[in-house]
């Protein structure tokens, strides 16, 4: 287990430590953080992207190593769930469940897992300010099948209570559609920020 900081200001370090977690400083920055992680856990066949504010279910690594099993699979992710209750975010969900049935694209807070052969044959993890979870995935389709789970990973819902739901919503899709149309990343992430 490898925990990439990025200059956390709580107890972050210290309790990834106590849990045996190996830790290492990086800047800031989702892209970044990812690639020293994964630099660092070189020797592994394949590796779990997992966002600090996210729960990987019971039995996850069986799963994973299950699906890993078919060698025509490039990486894969997870279903989605909050750990909060509320009727507009079952309605993320519910989107959540539509893009991956639609569009089998996974997000980041899906907890992302590839092989190492796949991201090393992509260049290693995108370095981008903004959807690089989605270059990443886009780059395991290139090289393989995406092997979506239906077992679900849990993640905190403070993003959309901070912002609102709906305005949540729809800046992720501004996000997406910008992605999809090759927008300058650089500014979307600054809009995204604001």
């Amino acid at each position: 287990m490898i925990v990439v900081d990025g200059g956390s200001r709580d107890a972050t370090v210290q309790r990834a430590q106590q849990l045996g977690a190996r830790v290492i400083s990086s800047a800031p920055g989702r892209a970044r953080q990812l690639a020293v992680g994964a630099t660092a856990a070189r020797d592994a066949d394949a590796l779990v992207f997992l966002h600090a504010d996210t729960t990987l279910p019971a039995g996850w690594s069986a799963r994973v190593a299950a699906a890993l099993a078919d060698a025509r699979v490039a990486g894969g992710a997870f279903a989605f769930r909050f750990a909060e209750l509320g009727a507009g975010l079952r309605l993320v969900e519910l989107g959540v469940k539509l893009r991956l049935a639609l569009a089998r694209l996974p997000y980041g807070d899906q907890a992302l897992f590839v092989r190492t052969s796949v991201l090393r044959a992509i260049g290693g993890v995108p370095q981008a300010p903004i959807m690089e979870d989605l270059d990443l995935v886009r780059g395991m389709r290139a090289h393989g099948k995406l092997a979506l789970l239906p077992e679900a990973v849990t993640t905190s819902a403070r993003r959309y209570q901070a912002r609102g739901v709906l305005r949540t919503i729809w800046r992720n899709q501004l996000a997406l559609a910008a992605w999809s149309l090759g927008l300058d990343r650089a500014r979307v992430a600054a809009w995204y920020r604001q």
